[in-house]
């Protein structure tokens, strides 16, 4: 290639890297036609084993399907290619096992960075980021088991709000409907906005107790919770959802009991998905600035001084939350 554009081989390699040094726009002209003419793809893989490091970035997500993860997957794929990145992304299904699959298939691929957003992130998950010395932003949750970086939203103080809200338009009190057993008592974002409830409901000087309900983050489970819930004899009369996926469920439940929402059950989500504005009634939720926080989490991903030493206040960035108010709650 280097002799049909009459360069040397150097030449041709700021050409097609665009860098380091520049190049004559006549020269470059001449390797561009001669790339055309013999066909030339770049070999990234090739070029990733010579770098140490490849234009992608890893996101692994424990439920893509989930409209959140959905969304905050969007969110970091806009925000890498503004930084000419690509993302591959995984999903562990909330499965230890397959979360350090992804780790060491994409570590493996010698990827620029990694964006983890974790269920729980285990021993051996911990143990793979440590031997890889890898890049390792986490994302919307801040699990204790590796102190490394990460981007959080203010999980308890948007929930207390969303629940002090609820409870403001006269409710005796308010259910809430959380994860699952599984779920980590620390560092999980649902484990968070569960406290966020009992501190507003404690505040409010009002019992918790027998107002928690178990179900799974989704909301076609949620909606098998909330029929037997709303069917039974103490239903309640507002309940807050960890999710908007499980409010969106416990709407539907509502609906098919023939409960009216909000005149008989105020009902209140986190998260914020594009779907809450669209429900019957429009869904009251907590907000988080997704698209800031996928920003944060690629820049720290892809800064050279990430692993510089420094306080954990410091490696911790929290982005403020925000209630959304809409008719569910009982707000014209």
């Amino acid at each position: 290639m280097a002799r049909l554009a009459g360069t040397s081989t150097a030449v041709v390699s700021y050409v097609i890297n665009n860098g380091p040094r520049p190049v004559a726009p006549a020269t470059r002209e001449r390797v561009l036609a001669a790339i055309k003419e013999l066909g030339y793809r770049p070999d990234r893989v090739a070029q990733a084993m010579a770098s140490r490091r490849t234009e992608l970035i890893g996101l692994i997500v424990p439920d893509a399907r989930q409209p959140y993860f959905g969304e905050m997957a969007h969110a970091v794929e806009q925000a890498a290619a503004e930084r000419g990145k690509m993302v591959l992304v995984g999903n562990s299904d909330y499965v230890a096992e397959r979360e350090v699959h992804y780790l060491r298939a994409f570590l493996g691929m010698r990827v620029s960075g990694l964006i983890l957003v974790s269920h729980a992130l285990s021993d051996n998950a911990a143990a793979e980021i440590e031997a890889w010395d890898a890049r390792v932003v986490l994302l919307h949750e801040h699990p204790e088991a590796i102190d490394d970086v990460a981007v959080v939203t203010d999980d308890i103080g948007g929930a207390q709000e969303a629940v002090r809200h609820l409870l403001e338009h006269g409710n005796e009190y308010v259910a809430c409907v959380g994860g699952i057993a599984e779920t980590p008592l620390v560092g999980d974002p649902v484990s968070d906005h569960v406290e966020g409830w009992r501190r507003a409901m404690s505040d409010a000087g009002i019992s918790t107790e027998g107002r928690l309900f178990e179900a799974p983050y989704n909301r076609y489970d949620a909606y098998e919770v909330a029929l037997e819930l709303l069917a039974g004899p103490r239903r309640p009369p507002a309940i807050f959802c960890s999710t908007d996926d499980q409010a969106i469920g416990v709407l539907r439940a509502a609906r098919e009991l023939r409960i009216d929402v909000p005149g008989e059950l105020a009902v209140a989500g986190y998260d914020d998905v594009k779907e809450a504005g669209l429900t019957d009634p429009p869904l009251t939720t907590v907000a988080s600035d997704r698209p800031a926080m996928a920003r944060a989490a690629v820049d720290l991903v892809l800064d050279d001084g990430l692993r510089v030493a420094g306080s954990r206040r410091e490696r911790v960035k929290l982005f403020p939350s925000r209630l959304v108010v809409r008719r569910s709650c009982g707000c014209e």
